[in-house]
């Protein structure tokens, strides 16, 4: 439960600073703020991240369209399935090379 509203938390976050424009956030500031959150999603205990991970997709019914997208590729933006693979390198490999087949 605790999972699900974290990652609705983070998601009206992100949403907030991928759709507001220049003159509502400061460009710079949206980055440093995203990479804050990245890095602190990374040194959560793995059992929760994985949990967390997850609930992405559950909240991302919450919303709709490119909005929902979105939400739903968080996991994928702030690489936490990597941080999750950090000690099985065969894991990493196969995330690698997912995420160049989608670049």
């Amino acid at each position: 439960m605790i999972a699900r509203q974290i990652a609705s938390i983070i998601g009206s976050v992100v949403v907030f600073l991928e759709t507001s424009g220049d003159d509502i956030v400061d460009p710079d500031a949206a980055v440093q703020l995203m990479e804050v959150i990245g890095g602190d999603l990374e040194e959560l205990d793995k059992r929760f991240l994985r949990e967390l991970v997850d609930a992405f997709e559950l909240v991302a019914s919450d919303y709709s369209g490119e909005t929902a997208e979105l939400v739903r590729k968080i996991p994928h933006y702030f690489y936490l399935e990597e941080a999750l693979a950090v000690d099985d390198p065969i894991r990493l490999a196969e995330l690698e090379a997912l995420r160049d087949a989608m670049d």
